[in-house]
Parts: structure tokens; sequence; C-alpha cells
């Protein structure tokens, strides 16, 4: 199953997380297919940034977000 989740980045205590799309037996932080975004919430306010484009390209063609992403793509949907 492809899953579009989030990539943990960044130094300890100051994450970084991208966007990705991958099969859900991938491991959190290990091969993805491809990446559509990042989120920053260690900035005031925290900064969301996804490819809508390609976003909704994955949505159609059967991937599933995890409960975090979606609530991402609602606020990026938003800007």
């Amino acid at each position: 199953m492809v899953k579009i989740r989030l990539r943990r980045m960044g130094a300890k205590k100051a994450p970084f997380y991208r966007v990705v799309v991958a099969d859900s037996r991938y491991p959190r932080d290990g091969r993805f297919i491809e990446e559509i975004g990042y989120y920053d919430p260690t900035k005031e306010p925290s900064v969301v940034s996804i490819d809508k484009e390609k976003a909704d390209k994955w949505l159609a063609n059967g991937a599933q977000p995890t409960d975090t992403v979606k609530k991402l793509l609602k606020i990026a949907a938003e800007k």
C-alpha cells in the first residue's frame, strides 16, 4: 500500500519533516518514491509547503495520507 507520510529530518530536538510518498513497508526515514513537500514546526508560525498537483495525482492513484498529513494538506490548501 502506498502512503503519503512524514519523513523526519533535522537535528535532535529540532525536527524538520519532508512529506513523501512511500510504500507502507519501508521504514519511516528510509526509501521513498517521491518527495512532494515539507513541514517545519520549529518556525513561528509553522511552515507548510506541499506541491498540490503532485499530492492530487498520488491521491487520485490511491495513495493513503496519514492523519497528520491530512491536516497538513488542509492547511496547504487554504494558502
